[in-house]
């Protein structure tokens, strides 16, 4: 019978370190080889971008994404500790709460698209088989996969890492039969008569890929190499986290694009239920498999990003053990998913950019910054000090929390967002003589991409010091 996990937010003890890194490639690999990733070729496509243009764009922008997140998980492996407790050493032990407090936002975000993304196409399939149709076929499916992610969640590391290699085998096999089934509707011709959109249009579709993938769990990188031997390969950590996070989606979103390409109508369906729009040229005979290979890969993401919301709230502050954490995010999760299914289903994409855009500003000031920190320090971490305000890494470290806030502040200036409520953004755009609100780089995204560098940049040069000074000291 499987035990619910003992470790919170605290150091991983010695013994209990174990494995590879290639260990890391099956949670990564499982949470990113949803199907939700052909569906965002319509939305790649939706910047007005060539094929061409969207492939190069969808590419990069996965491939650096997840290079962060290597990069990230470094620190998880060198502290044994989960990602927010490490960035303590940037920011202090108070002064982190604040990233903590925004990566706890991300991943109950993050959870709760995927849940409802999950309960949408169960339901999706089930009227299409004609067992099931309305708000109650809609309420069983939430309450199904609620309760497969909550109770993985709760159980903890061990649990994960066992059920996403399961996961990782199902999905990557269905998905193939998938792309199998659906390849003959796509439409050569079509997709090579795609027009080629602006420079704008293309730092668009670079930045929603970005953003979409591994700026989504750069904030929960380090939160699974921490269970690693601190000798294990640094490069190794690198390199499987990002093969694993980028190999699927790299593959299944080029697909989409030769999908949403051939087909406008398919597109256009795929923003209002992303999941269930691309049952459409499946045989009905595939249609339990395909529900199957949807739920299971969804359910692949919800589960880390559940485990990890837990580690970033304790981290923020509250005082209850992990499991208590996990199941709290699952409460506000499935409050969340009942929003999106029943309240705002038809305005899913236009939410579903603007949570993506506004959040991924601040997580990526924080990566700029958690990066350059990871960067300056040449020696490991002091592990009691990471818990202790008194200690090397002190109760808030001013350059590094002003930083966030004003890359934060810049960036929400450069973006802008059609979600009612966000309108406000993009107000840098018109002084900076980019056009305005309504100017050819309105929604390209340039906020992200400012954020991330003006932390790197600005930790690299105002972090040194105190990072020297924090080495320096004598180990208690």
């Amino acid at each position: 019978m499987a035990a619910i996990e003992a470790n919170g937010i605290n150091v991983i003890a010695e013994h209990e370190r174990h494995g590879r890194p290639s260990s890391l490639f099956w949670p990564w690999f499982a949470a990113n080889v949803s199907v939700f990733g052909v569906s965002y070729g319509a939305f790649i496509l939706g910047f007005g971008v060539s094929f061409f243009q969207a492939t190069v764009a969808a590419v990069l922008g996965i491939t650096f994404s997840f290079l962060l997140c290597g990069i990230i998980a470094l620190g998880g492996k060198r502290a044994s500790a989960p990602t927010m407790v490490v960035s303590r050493a940037a920011f202090g032990v108070d002064g982190g709460r604040l990233p903590s407090a925004v990566s706890w936002v991300l991943t109950v975000g993050w959870e709760t698209v995927l849940v409802a993304l999950a309960t949408l196409a169960t339901a999706t399939v089930l009227e299409r088989l004609g067992v099931g149709g309305g708000t109650a076929t809609s309420v069983i499916a939430l309450l199904v996969v609620a309760a497969l992610v909550i109770t993985a969640g709760i159980l903890g590391f061990d649990v994960i890492m066992r059920l996403q290699k399961v996961v990782t085998v199902v999905t990557g096999v269905l998905t193939v039969v998938y792309v199998a089934l659906v390849a003959g509707t796509i439409d050569l011709a079509a997709v090579a008569a795609t027009p080629s959109g602006e420079p704008q249009a293309f730092v668009g579709a670079l930045v929603l890929a970005g953003t979409g993938f591994g700026l989504g769990w750069v904030n929960a990188a380090g939160d699974y190499s921490r269970y690693l031997p601190r000798s294990a390969s640094s490069r190794g950590v690198v390199g499987w986290t990002t093969v694993g996070g980028a190999l699927a989606p790299v593959v299944l979103v080029v697909f989409g694009l030769l999908l949403a390409a051939s087909s406008p109508d398919l597109a256009t369906a795929i923003g209002a239920d992303p999941i269930g729009a691309l049952t459409a040229a499946v045989p009905t005979w595939f249609l339990v498999p395909f529900a199957l290979v949807a739920v299971l890969s969804l359910v692949g993401g919800a589960v880390l990003d559940i485990y990890s919301s837990g580690l970033a709230l304790l981290s923020a502050g509250l005082p209850a053990p992990r499991w208590v954490a996990a199941a709290v995010d699952g409460a506000i999760m499935v409050a969340g998913t009942v929003y999106v299914v029943f309240l705002a289903r038809e305005d899913f994409i236009f939410t579903f950019q603007g949570f993506l855009i506004t959040l991924g500003v601040p997580v990526a000031a924080w990566a700029g910054i958690a990066i350059a920190d990871l960067a300056l320090r040449r020696r490991d971490y002091v592990d009691a000090d990471l818990f202790d305000p008194r200690g090397r890494y002190g109760s808030v470290q001013g350059p590094a929390v002003a930083l966030l806030v004003l890359g934060t502040l810049v960036g929400w200036g450069l973006v802008t967002s059609a979600t009612l409520g966000l309108t406000w953004q993009g107000y840098l755009l018109g002084p900076l003589g980019l056009g305005g609100r309504e100017g050819p780089w309105a929604f390209a995204g340039l906020g992200v991409l400012a954020a991330l560098v003006l932390g790197f940049v600005g930790q690299l040069v105002l972090g040194r010091r105190a990072v020297r000074a924090q080495e320096a000291l004598a180990r208690r």
